[in-house]
């Protein structure tokens, strides 16, 4: 029973956000307009200091 309860919960929940999604479309492109650049400044943090840790690696192994 537990099974075919988180069934039905599941798709009335996905039901909902997909109604919510389609009825606050502005406010999402909104929300993203102003999340984004935040995100690819982490992303390119991320991978300047994948970067750098990378060379200080290739550094100690050629010494």
């Amino acid at each position: 029973m537990g099974k075919i309860m988180s069934l039905a919960i599941g798709g009335i929940v996905t039901m909902l956000g997909a109604i919510f999604f389609m009825a606050w479309w502005h406010e999402f492109l909104f929300m993203i307009r102003g999340v984004l650049p935040l995100i690819l400044m982490l992303g390119g943090g991320i991978a300047i200091v994948a970067g750098i840790s990378e060379f200080k690696d290739t550094v100690k192994l050629k010494q």
